[in-house]
């Protein structure tokens, strides 16, 4: 069941991805070679509660870790640990926040020190599949065209892009409906409405689309070993267009 969120319960999910926005800006510091995936658990758990707000992601279905990373091959919902990351390496940070029972969710995927132009392409244009998906998500358009949106810009590039793996709904829960697959046909699919409410989150990789579940049971690799990015945000739909939730907004003086 798809749940339309007032104007004043969309605020409210602003609210808490300001926070998240917080963080990811914190975690854009904090990553370079030699920090490890444990510290910056600890650092981001630290910062979302000392604002009022809970990691979404910790104890979800016994994940153990306040955020999910991925490490090159990896895809998403990695376990943070003693893993040190290495110049060269691409890092995705996976995050959400509760703010006064509202979730917020998002995801970027970072460099660690200087990276190919292979990798940084990858990471150029797995984010703008993710702003060209955004800006459809208006009322009166449909599913596909996010999707299909998504899609295009990753097979231009000659990327696989993730099938298994989609975007959600998003509000008092963290997974809502409608799903949010990154590919589809333009034009078709669920009439969107102002109101919904979505998390959007392209996920490409240099080689196959194909991905396939690690040892831990918790994370996604590419089937050929090869790299993978992954951007998200929490978008409202409103009357005029998308509201992106988890863009970090300066303050007002």
């Amino acid at each position: 069941m798809i749940t339309l969120k007032s104007s004043e319960q969309i605020q409210l999910m602003y609210l808490s991805g300001q926070v998240l926005a917080q963080t990811h800006a914190k975690m854009r510091e904090l990553v370079r070679p030699g920090i490890t995936t444990a510290q910056l658990d600890r650092a981001a758990e630290d910062y979302i509660r000392a604002r009022g707000a809970i990691p979404s992601f910790k104890g979800f279905q016994g994940f153990p870790g306040s955020i999910c990373v991925a490490i090159n091959d990896e895809v998403v919902h990695g376990i943070p640990d003693d893993i040190t990351l290495q110049d060269g390496d691409i890092i995705g940070l996976d995050i959400g926040t509760i703010l006064g029972g509202w979730h917020a969710d998002s995801a970027q995927t970072l460099p660690v020190g200087e990276i190919t132009s292979e990798a940084r392409k990858l990471l150029t244009i797995t984010e703008e599949a993710l702003w060209a998906g955004i800006g459809q998500a208006k009322p009166g358009n449909r599913l596909g065209d996010i999707s299909s949106s998504v899609e295009a810009v990753g097979k231009r590039a000659g990327y696989g892009v993730v099938r298994e793996l989609v975007g959600h709904g998003i509000g008092r829960q963290m997974h809502e409906d409608p799903q949010v697959p990154n590919f589809g046909k333009a034009g078709r699919g669920l009439l969107l409405k102002a109101g919904m409410t979505l998390a959007i989150e392209p996920m490409f990789n240099l080689g196959t689309s194909r991905v396939m579940l690690g040892p831990d049971n918790w994370t996604v690799k590419t089937a050929d070993g090869k790299l993978s990015a992954h951007f998200e945000h929490t978008v409202a739909i409103c009357e005029d267009g998308p509201k992106v939730l988890t863009i970090l907004q300066e303050a007002k003086s």
